[in-house]
């Protein structure tokens, strides 16, 4: 299995045989589990999700993988955060009131301006990503588009490593040490998308 063992965590709200599709399409071969010790036992580990942050923390809490993520995120291992698994590893959120997250990346997720009902809110399709400072998985994708679909964001964090414009600047890539994290989904990326799973597949 090309760069260790992948496991994509499974909590139950995420797009995860798309990702698993996706890896498997650049060599990077990962399983789906929901168990927290697969997750400790990886080489790598990814979060993907959908849906509202308040559910998806709670779940993570009852199956015991927020503590295994924590781990994770601490062991200098290579994760990746996708959507909302991206907002999770942010300290908090702002939807539907005010929730914990594993704080992995400093700074809150709060709904998007819909510019006095000028923007659509879910911001859904394609936009560009301006890559800030030197980030292993936009190597070569500074200024790609990829596809999103979200309606909450982070506005600004210290572990921004690429930008993008939607009536506001939000954070779409974030990075601590080998941690990743993107707004946009990778996998409905094209082959951006899949440049990008290879950059991260080759992260030591």
């Amino acid at each position: 299995m090309e760069g260790g063992r992948t496991v994509i965590a499974d909590y139950g709200m995420g797009n995860l045989r798309s990702v698993q599709k996706a890896l498997a399409y650049v060599g990077g071969e990962a399983v789906v589990s929901g168990e927290a010790e697969d997750v400790r036992r990886a080489d790598r580990v990814i979060l993907p999700g959908v849906g509202a942050f308040g559910d998806a923390k709670r779940r993570l809490a009852e199956t015991g993988l927020e503590a295994a993520l924590r781990e994770a995120a601490a062991s200098g291992k290579p994760m990746l955060g996708i959507c909302l698994g991206m907002q999770l590893l942010f300290e908090a959120s702002e939807e539907f009131g005010r929730h914990e997250g594993l704080g992995v990346f400093d700074g809150t997720v709060a709904r998007l301006p819909d510019g006095g009902g000028r923007l659509k809110i879910p911001h859904m399709g394609w936009n560009r990503v301006e890559a800030v400072g030197e980030c292993p998985i936009l190597a070569g994708l500074d200024g790609a588009d990829f596809y999103f679909v979200h309606s909450f964001a982070v506005a600004s964090s210290r572990c921004a490593a690429g930008l993008t414009e939607y009536g506001t600047t939000f954070v779409s890539v974030a990075r601590r040490g080998n941690v990743f994290a993107t707004q946009f989904h990778p996998e409905k990326s094209g082959e951006a998308g899949l440049a990008l799973y290879r950059n991260w597949l080759a992260v030591g």
